[in-house]
């Protein structure tokens, strides 16, 4: 974390007194900025064009070193941080220099900011979490903020991150953060490149590569078809695109760089959907976290009118637009009926197995007529879009060709009997922290269902998770999927689809109007189950044609 003669990463450290000695280090450096940026009283001789460039440069410098202290400041679990941040920004407003303030209203632009755990209120558990995730990335980002709602879960999934992108493996540490990029620019997630291109370069990455696909080198740019399929087809992936990857002779993959490569690609696709499907907000010291500007009379500027932020307290809208509480209580009695009576009917009768795979089939086919969005599609911004090729290739053409997608019987081929032993194999430890994140998300439940307390919720979770992996073509041959209509409103399965396949097209009017009556961190709960189902689906589709490769 170095910015010309500024070191941040003592700011990471456990101990008090290091910290102390990096914020004073940082503030002699703000101070220095300011001194080098200040206007010339007397009349100016005529500057250069070179002249002009440096000064422009020198001013966007201290504005991100003001910025981030402005991150420091509200999102740093140490307390003195915090504090000393906050005191410098103060002085240099002193001084007369702008500083910044945040834009948005917290983490999440689909959860009132008020429901979301506030760094500094929360207990000894939670703040060694945040201080170990603020030493691992330095910094403690919205997507930590969010899926707080669920620490069991959440230690799991930075552990796992963790591991796959700082601790020793198959790939060097600038190629997993250009992985990461790749990945995330498939669903023009903006919010996860900028994190990735900051840490890309933190590690020595070269900048030129952040150009375009092009720039980078030909081993990387041969993953582009791999990671194209992977986001958006993965059931067209074969062991030929294995072999590919494996035996081009000058920028050959191993199996174990490859392996870990897949699974950061389908990490960091799954991580996407969770960006969108949450309404993540950009961080504050990122573009679009923060403004310069002054805040107008009615506290609010033009910039959060386009954004839709109005400065109306969200908590007195009700999510559900017109729809009446009372209702929206009846949608959850129903749900909770439909449950009674379908566990009724197991304990009655059982499907054949002809009309299971009937039932399986009907399924799939009607996931493909669930209109994922009712905006017209976008093209990929440029500074996203360069980060891979073939910007019109998605999941969008396939439903809309109707085109077939073949069954992949979990009988056949399933993460706990084959792909958990293959990661393990050729990375080790990763398969048993993938699998432990998987169980985490799937047997994750507190027993409450909206208001109400001491429910099983299994049933739902399992319809959830199947209705995804239907959706990729995957069966389980012991389910009924007739299930999955009794439980999934057609609402909700416009919000599970579009998450899951194309999240960049996900609205707050899409998250509001499914569960209406349910609370915010059931509804992060959800998309913990999207997440972790889609990479366990990406994954089964890419193991199985390595698994076919090497037999």
């Amino acid at each position: 974390m170095e910015e010309g003669e500024v070191r941040w990463d003592g700011l990471c450290s456990r101990d008090a007194s290091t910290r102390d000695a990096a914020l004073e280090n940082i503030r002699q450096a703000v101070l220095r900025r300011i001194a080098q940026n200040s206007p010339v009283k007397e009349d100016p001789p005529p500057e250069s064009s070179e002249g002009h460039l440096a000064s422009a440069t020198a001013l966007e410098r201290l504005n991100e070193m003001l910025a981030r202290l402005l991150m420091l400041s509200k999102r740093c679990p140490f307390r003195d941080v915090r504090e000393k941040s906050a005191s410098i920004l103060s002085n240099v407003q002193e001084l007369g220099i702008r500083i910044p303030r945040p834009l948005g209203h917290g983490p999440s632009r689909f959860i009132p900011e008020k429901e979301i755990l506030q760094v500094g209120n929360e207990d000894a558990q939670m703040h060694t979490l945040f201080a170990d995730s603020f030493a691992t990335l330095g910094r403690l980002d919205n997507i930590t903020l969010v899926m707080v709602f669920h620490p069991q879960y959440l230690g799991s999934f930075l552990k796992t991150q963790h591991y796959l992108l700082q601790m020793d493996g198959p790939l060097p540490l600038h190629y997993r953060h250009y992985i990461g990029i790749m990945a995330a620019a498939r669903h023009q997630c903006s919010y996860l490149v900028n994190l990735h291109v900051n840490d890309f370069l933190h590690v020595g990455g070269d900048p030129k590569w952040l150009n375009g696909l092009e720039n980078a080198p030909h081993k990387l740019q041969n993953l582009g078809e791999l990671n194209k399929i992977l986001a958006h087809r993965p059931w067209l992936i074969t062991k030929e695109h294995i072999e590919q990857l494996l035996k081009t002779e000058e920028h050959s993959w191993s199996l174990a760089e490859l392996i870990h490569a897949v699974v950061l690609l389908t990490h960091y696709h799954s991580l996407a959907s969770f960006t969108f499907g949450c309404g993540i907000s950009p961080e504050i010291h990122c573009e679009g976290g923060h403004t310069f500007k002054l805040p107008s009379v009615s506290n609010y500027c033009i910039c959060d009118i386009t954004n839709g932020n109005h400065g109306v307290d969200e908590t007195h809208v009700s999510p559900a637009g017109s729809i009446s509480t009372t209702e929206s209580f009846c949608e959850v009695e129903a749900l909770m009926e439909k449950m009674k009576k379908l566990q009724e009917c197991r304990d009655e009768e059982e499907a054949s197995q002809e009309e299971m795979a009937t039932r399986f089939e009907r399924e799939k086919r009607e996931s493909m007529s669930v209109c994922c969005s009712e905006d017209e599609e976008s093209a990929p911004t440029r500074d996203v879009s360069r980060h891979f090729e073939d910007t019109s290739y998605g999941y969008k053409d396939f439903s809309r060709h109707g085109m077939h997608v073949p069954t992949f019987r979990v009988q056949d081929y399933s993460w706990e009997d084959h792909g958990y032993s293959l990661v393990n194999r050729l990375y080790p430890d990763v398969g048993q922290l993938i699998d432990e994140k998987f169980h985490i998300a799937y047997d994750l439940t507190y027993n409450t269902m909206a208001m109400h307390k001491d429910v099983d919720t299994s049933m739902l979770r399992r319809a959830i998770w199947n209705y995804i992996h239907c959706m990729f073509g995957i069966r389980y041959d012991d389910y009924d999927y007739g299930e999955i209509n009794q439980l999934l409103d057609r609402s909700f399965k416009v919000y599970i689809k579009t998450v899951v396949c194309t999240p960049e097209k996900t609205t707050k009017r899409m998250y509001d109007s499914f569960w209406r009556q349910f609370k915010h961190s059931e509804k992060v709960h959800v998309n913990l189950l999207l997440v972790e189902a889609r990479m366990q689906a990406e994954l089964l589709y890419a193991l199985r044609a390595i698994t076919h490769y090497m037999t």
